[in-house]
């Protein structure tokens, strides 16, 4: 059975209604978010302070709400496009980074940021993820991962690198980025590793 030149027609006429009703749809979602980068880094900023409240109260709900809302507010950005972590000039990445916390400074939660803590006799540079980071509207945890500091010491791998995406600790109120990463090490070191940790391989060292 062929379809006919009309049946063809009358199949696009319904794509383009559907993709129509979407658009629409999309944005009477949004019609209440900014439309301009510089007012959606000032109500990202707002988010992601909301973000931390929640998650130090353990609404794992209303956080992910919160980060369901800043990808809309991403998307409303690019068009109504997906990819809004596309490249580094996405509306995705423009957000974080505008509102990334200090180098060295604990962020808050959502933020993204760098600091250095120290963890099971380990010195660990530690990379947050945020708002925007991967299974971050799936999971009540955000992502992040540790680099060695001190590559003549044992460390969590023989790369100097560890990833730490979908995690998940007992929650504990009041709990911030800091003391989520320290039970995260913590536990992976008793677990994991029991308690032994590993030399980083001399090819991962840093060049001198």
């Amino acid at each position: 059975m062929t379809n006919s030149p009309e049946q063809f027609g009358f199949d696009s006429l319904l794509a383009d209604a559907d993709a129509d009703n979407q658009a629409r749809q999309f944005e009477q979602e949004t019609a209440h978010l900014p439309e301009t980068m510089e007012e959606a880094i000032a109500l990202y900023r707002q988010q992601i302070e909301q973000h931390h409240v929640a998650m130090l109260e353990n609404d794992f709900e209303q956080a992910i709400a919160i980060r369901e809302e800043a990808h809309l507010l991403a998307r409303k950005l690019n068009g109504n496009e997906p990819g809004i972590i596309a490249h580094d000039d996405a509306p995705g990445c423009v957000l974080a980074r505008e509102t990334a916390a200090i180098p060295g400074a604990v962020p808050l939660w959502g933020q993204e940021g760098t600091f250095q803590m120290t963890v099971a006799n380990m010195r660990l540079q530690v990379s947050m993820g945020g708002i925007f980071g991967i299974g971050a509207t799936a999971m009540p945890y955000l992502g992040f991962s540790v680099r060695a500091v001190e590559y003549d010491r044992p460390f969590l791998s023989e790369t100097g690198y560890r990833s730490f995406l979908g995690v998940s600790v007992k929650p504990e109120p009041q709990m911030d980025v800091s003391g989520f990463v320290r039970c995260v090490v913590e536990v992976y070191v008793k677990q994991e590793l029991k308690n032994r940790l590993v030399p980083i391989a001399k090819q991962y060292h840093p060049q001198k």
